[in-house]
């Protein structure tokens, strides 16, 4: 590798390692000549001049964080020697001009979706089950392995067949303890699918729907309703207990307050008023299956990019992300946005230090207030019990680089591009402006994806350093890797690798036309994410309490 480390912005007092360097190591940097005082590991920082206490650190151009104790010119930035900050910021008229990408060669391509009557385009054609209460995940999951196995949604039959085989050997008094998983012999193939245009049958455990508050249960059923009315979901089975906070009724008018024009099939079941576990469960298999052959019937035809609602997120993120991954995804939304599309960028905790960036961005006063308002009320949640948004990296986060909120949320934000921002969306708003909108969620991973699904995303971007599999029940997630050692070693959960920037082989803007251009054969059912293929549907509502 050529260049052994980067300034991000001009006016940064620091530089990034793109390898690992040695103490004594001489760096010439813009006139500088730089003695490291450490060992600086790829992905790390140091600094350009000699820092006092006090002092502000500088990346991305922005205060990420300040200095706790003196450091010498080429000194190694750590948790011990700066702490995070962040810069104050306010609503302030700004007239932003966005010079939008050239697109042209882009604004006739489409790709293949599912037409819904309401207008909306999905990128996959599900079936739904919600349960409104915790009581029902058992028999969700009863249903889920009768119906997943059987018409050829499972992922589980060579780890069956695995464990047969172990077994077999057991009983005729082979030592197990000296097997090797290689040892094993062939695994015969998983079910073919039986319906060839229903992508998934896709379940929505959860722990709610009764105890804890009754605005516990309003939110969750907003959310549910959210994902009933989704683009990607054709069909929706509810089971019910009966004498839960969330009933069936509420969660029906909360469907039709989201979307009036709501016409998609949905199967009711009670358990209370039924005469059996074994009738409740024999009847919701029966009528679903009936419902799925109807919406099997649904074929793919091609629809402008403009349909297309992308959610962008990072998780397990490292020293990498804001270099490579982000800023490429983030030239993909200033793509999409031009084309039309919706892009939605959430994770509020991880704004944190790019507020002012994004506010001068909102295209009017309201969206810039609404979104202060909503960081502020989140901030003083977490600060109101001993937390705060400076707490947000974990021990990862730190080891590979990212020692500031504010630094993993500058290169986070990174993501959404440079459009104005057209809307802020609390959690579970439907998205309906095309553009940048900006969707409140925590950063965890889930809660993150599970929101930004619930504003309507039908792929979503998602970026990592470290590696993570999230997926998502009903929106494809697209898992974008910041280097490429991560993509080799994970190459089962990753499905692109940005390692290319980092090394000089691609520029951003090439790598974001990739991206976009993955984009369009997943969304068209050409591609299938490794998330989708290992059936990672993960999903936690948020209960609107602190969670960073």
């Amino acid at each position: 590798m050529s260049i052994r480390q980067i300034q991000i912005n001009p006016d940064d007092n620091v530089l990034v390692a793109l390898q690992d360097l040695t103490k004594d190591t001489v760096v010439h940097f813009n006139g500088l000549t730089i003695t490291l005082q450490d060992d600086v590991k790829a992905k790390h920082k140091f600094f350009i001049r000699e820092m006092n206490i006090g002092d502000e650190v500088l990346m991305y151009g922005v205060l990420v964080g300040k200095v706790l104790t003196p450091i010498a010119m080429g000194g190694l930035m750590t948790i011990k020697n700066i702490k995070h900050a962040s810069q104050e910021y306010c609503y302030r008229s700004v007239n932003y001009q966005w010079e939008a990408p050239d697109v042209s060669k882009f604004e006739e391509l489409t790709f293949n979706g599912y037409h819904r009557n309401d207008g909306s385009v999905g990128t996959a054609n599900y079936w739904l089950f919600i349960p409104t209460v915790f009581c029902e995940n058992r028999n969700l999951d009863v249903i889920k392995e009768s119906l997943q196995n059987t018409l050829g949604y499972g992922v589980t039959h060579k780890y069956k067949e695995f464990t047969k085989q172990l077994l077999h050997a057991y009983e005729h008094g082979q030592a197990i303890e000296t097997f090797q998983t290689s040892q094993i012999s062939r695994i015969p193939a998983e079910t073919q699918r039986i319906f060839k245009n229903v992508d998934g049958i896709k379940f929505l455990n959860h722990q709610g729907g009764c105890g804890g508050t009754r605005q516990d249960s309003e939110l969750l059923s907003k959310l549910l309703a959210a994902y009933a009315d989704h683009p990607n979901v054709a069909g929706i089975t509810v089971l019910s207990l009966g004498c839960q906070h969330l009933q069936t009724s509420n969660l029906m008018a909360d469907i039709q307050l989201r979307n009036p024009h709501f016409d998609k099939p949905v199967l009711l079941f009670e358990q209370q008023q039924s005469k059996s576990e074994e009738e409740l469960i024999k009847e919701a298999i029966l009528q679903t299956f009936i419902g799925l052959t109807a919406i099997n019937k649904i074929e793919r035809s091609p629809a402008p990019l403009s349909k297309l609602c992308v959610g962008v997120k990072c998780g397990g993120s490292d020293g990498f992300s804001g270099i490579s991954a982000n800023p490429a995804v983030g030239y993909t939304s200033d793509l999409l946005v031009a084309l039309g599309a919706k892009v939605l960028l959430a994770e509020f905790p991880e704004l944190c230090g790019a507020e002012q960036n994004l506010i001068d961005r909102c295209v009017d006063k309201p969206c810039a207030d609404k979104f202060i308002q909503l960081m502020q009320e989140y901030d003083a949640q977490a600060h109101a019990v001993g937390s705060g948004f400076y707490m947000n990296p974990s021990p990862g986060n730190i080891k590979d680089g990212l020692i500031t909120d504010a630094i993993k949320s500058t290169g986070a934000a990174k993501k959404g591009g440079t459009s104005p921002v057209v809307a802020v969306l609390d959690y579970t708003e439907r998205a309906t402006q095309p553009g940048l909108n900006l969707v409140c969620t925590p950063g965890n991973d889930v809660e993150a994806t599970t929101g930004k699904a619930a504003s309507g995303a039908t792929l979503i971007l998602f970026t990592t350093g470290l590696g993570t599999p999230t997926g998502n029940p009903v929106c494809p997630v697209i898992k974008i890797a910041t280097n490429t050692v991560l993509a080799t070693k994970m190459s089962d959960i990753i499905d692109i690798d940005t390692g290319g920037i980092i090394s000089g082989e691609k520029s951003i803007q090439e790598m974001g036309i990739e991206i976009l251009h993955y984009c369009i054969k997943a969304a068209s059912g050409e591609i299938t994410p490794k998330a989708v293929l290992l059936n990672q549907d993960d999903f936690i509502p948020w209960k609107r309490g602190v969670s960073l």
